[in-house]
């Protein structure tokens, strides 16, 4: 006999029941979560100042911390070496430091977060860094943003170490530093926290919510005390009109489609890179080439190139000129990531996608002329990471124009949704994909989780009393018309003393013993194992799996051991009913004919 499938709201466990699990623990990981937000201020301040150390060194012969454009070098053909230099430098510390540094950053972070418990080294939040000042310094294609998340994640990571926390929470604090680093680079804590639920939490609860709010806010608070305040290009385009969202469709088609041509294209690169007779070490060199080639052509393609992305929002480059710098930057930023030299996407993608809304804004109407790099910028972005909130939050936090925001929605989704119409995989998986890890970034509320123990369990529950012996329960409950593989067993006070099975009974054992005697003695090590009404499935079914059982006894409390029931695993399948309705039976509610009854028909799993 099944309770009814929705509990009754007298239930004795209603008024304990909340929307969200709390654990104290929550402050004590939101505390350490403040010293990593500090510590991703710092992180980011650090490698700025080493990326540009490393570009007065190598294009200015110079030893000075004052940020400057590379394109303003008087070297001549000699730049086509820097880069290769810098390549070679970091296939070196790559191979006898640390080979994790390679890539840009974001699926090493993710990968540390799925397959490995969350732990990262202090050699990658050493030469991540480092190599990262290096080679952008050379003149490397890349963004801030990929280091300082690996860089930041593994201070997080690190700190987490210290502490006795589960993976959970130190997968928590790793993302929390990565977030916070983003934050300080950029200036958009809320992009940065948009990321982390996109991209990197894989959950979306408090227990890891609140700790990267903290951090990023700290990092938020905290970066005008090193870094520049105010947005990194500010902007403020005119009033949208209905034409508007028509235009939006077309960039965000385009987007999509420039998004998924790249990740195809970069993957194809770093095939071709596998297949060269040499070591890895060597090819951040060679992609070092591609860059110095592609930079003595076209020198504002090198570097970060925030002062490109400046100009292209503000229509200050002419069209042939922003055709040119798409192509180039593009180009070499595909054969050097490919390479598996160390840097970031997100400014490149940004310098891209900027340029395609250059060379659209003449062909589409409404709108701002201003609007479309930048809302092209956040279409790439979206494409490429897959996270439209994320890509349109972060085009709104680095220009601050309140004009763009629903056109920046409008264009990250539409992107969004192409390139998951028509790309098994993103940047970010792609490569953890090929290691044989495959990632599914779809999640929401188990069905488990949403229902507790009291509303599934067998409240009419065939028990063995203690003071049967032996014969009697294997003639009574274990004959040829046995019902249950085990069976709880009870006192006369009906507490739970155990489960028991056939293969539980030890066939020398005395028949007239009590089966009580059967039972292993509880202890420490091997409490009982039982569900408590209040529990969620979700809790029960891990539990289940752990000790390899099917069934569990349902108790009042965890003092008095009160037997009140039994939940199977074939109850807990149950749950999985209204999963099936809500997502594979399709309902015509309103019949077109009338008198004709509404039909249903279920999609065969």
């Amino acid at each position: 006999m099944k309770t009814s499938k929705f509990a009754p709201s007298h239930s004795p466990l209603h008024h304990l029941r909340r929307d969200f699990s709390a654990d104290p623990r929550l402050l004590k990981i939101s505390l350490i979560a403040v010293l990593i937000g500090g510590c991703g201020t710092l992180s980011a301040f650090v490698l700025l100042a080493l990326i540009h150390l490393f570009t007065n060194l190598f294009f200015f012969q110079t030893w000075s911390f004052a940020a400057r454009s590379p394109a303003e070098h008087h070297l001549g053909a000699w730049v086509i070496l820097l880069p290769i230099i810098g390549g070679l430098i970091v296939g070196l510390i790559a191979r006898f430091g640390s080979e994790k540094i390679r890539g840009h950053g974001i699926p090493e972070a993710i990968e540390a977060i799925l397959f490995g418990k969350s732990k990262m080294s202090a050699k990658v939040a050493i030469l991540k860094p480092l190599s990262s000042g290096i080679v952008i310094g050379s003149g490397g294609p890349f963004g801030a943003e990929g280091p300082i998340i690996m860089t930041g994640g593994a201070i997080g990571s690190l700190i987490a170490q210290h502490f006795h926390v589960t993976s959970a929470e130190r997968k928590t604090l790793l993302v929390a530093g990565a977030t916070a680093g983003m934050t300080a680079i950029f200036g958009t804590p809320v992009a940065a926290v948009l990321l982390a639920v996109e991209l990197l939490l894989f959950e979306l609860r408090p227990r890891s919510l609140l700790p990267v709010l903290v951090a990023c806010t700290v990092a938020g608070f905290t970066r005008p005390l090193l870094l520049e305040a105010g947005p990194l290009f500010p902007l403020q385009t005119g009033a949208v009109g209905i034409a508007t969202m028509f235009s939006c469709v077309i960039a965000g088609i385009c987007g999509g489609a420039l998004s998924a041509f790249m990740s195809t294209a970069l993957y194809k690169i770093e095939d071709l890179f596998g297949k060269l007779p040499i070591h890895w070490m060597w090819w951040p060199a060679i992609g070092g080439l591609a860059v110095g080639i592609g930079g003595y052509f076209e020198p504002r393609a090198l570097g970060v190139g925030y002062d490109v992305i400046g100009d292209l929002l503000n229509n200050h480059l002419a069209l042939q000129v922003a055709m040119s710098l798409l192509l180039v930057k593009a180009i070499i930023w595909m054969l050097a990531l490919g390479s598996g030299t160390s840097g970031g996407v997100l400014a490149p993608l940004l310098i891209i996608g900027a340029g395609l809304g250059t060379l659209l804004a003449p062909l589409l109407p409404g709108g701002d002329v201003h609007l479309w790099p930048l809302v092209c910028m956040a279409a790439v972005l979206a494409g490429v990471l897959g996270a439209p909130l994320t890509a349109a939050v972060f085009a709104f936090g680095l220009t601050h124009d309140t004009n763009a925001l629903l056109p920046l929605l409008l264009t990250s989704g539409v992107a969004y949704g192409f390139t998951v119409l028509t790309m098994r995989r993103s940047i970010m998986t792609e490569k953890i994909a090929r290691r044989g890890f495959h990632i599914y970034r779809e999640y929401g509320v188990d069905p488990l989780e949403r229902q507790h123990v009291e509303e599934l369990q067998s409240s009419v529950v065939s028990s063995i009393p203690s003071h049967l012996s032996i014969g009697e329960t294997l003639v009574l409950h274990f004959g040829s018309d046995q019902k249950f593989r085990s069976y709880p067993v009870v006192d006369a006070e009906h507490q739970f003393l155990g489960m028991i099975d056939r293969a539980s009974i030890s066939p020398l054992a005395d028949p007239t013993q009590s089966i009580a005697t059967m039972l292993p003695r509880p202890d420490q090590q091997h409490p009982l194992i039982v569900a408590l009404p209040g529990e969620t499935c979700r809790i029960v079914a891990a539990r289940m799996a752990t000790h390899h059982l099917e069934r569990l006894a349902v108790v009042a409390d965890s003092d008095t051991k009160r037997l009140i029931g039994i939940i199977s695993r074939s109850d807990l399948i149950k749950t999985y009913q209204s999963y099936f309705d809500d997502e594979q039976k399709r309902e015509r509610l309103f019949s077109a004919a009338p008198g004709v009854e509404p039909v249903s028909k279920n999609i065969t799993l």
